[in-house]
């Protein structure tokens, strides 16, 4: 019986994953900028939309109405870009480092949208 290579026993180290292909990291990267881009226009047009509606009318008077924001609320505008941060970090541990730039981009995308959404519902 062949005893193993001297290179396998006792190795302190673990052996190293194979990186995915430069087409599956490609692939993958364009699937989520497709689904990125659909999350971004979707916050964008809520910001817009939650904004037009709390602005006060320069006809009437501004009613006077509780400002408090739900917790959950806070949980997502701030949990998206928490979410995006911990998938970039996970695409570049796996080693695919287009798909990881996709999604720090998208991170700071999320992180500027979560600045803008907060400001809104301070004010």
């Amino acid at each position: 019986m062949a005893s193993p290579p001297a290179d396998d026993q006792d190795s302190p180290t673990p052996p190293r994953r194979a990186r995915p292909s430069r087409l599956i990291d490609v692939v993958v990267a364009l699937l989520l900028l497709a689904a990125d881009a659909v999350i971004v226009v979707v916050a964008a047009l809520l910001l817009v939309a939650v904004g037009m509606g709390t602005a006060p009318s320069p006809r009437h008077p501004r009613p006077e109405h509780s400002r408090d924001t739900p917790v959950l609320a806070w949980f997502v505008i701030w949990g998206v870009p928490a979410v995006a941060a911990v998938g970039a970090f996970v695409h570049a541990r796996l080693r695919m480092p287009v798909t990881a730039v996709v999604q720090g981009l998208f991170t700071l995308v999320c992180v500027l949208l979560a600045i803008a959404w907060t400001r809104m519902l301070m004010s």
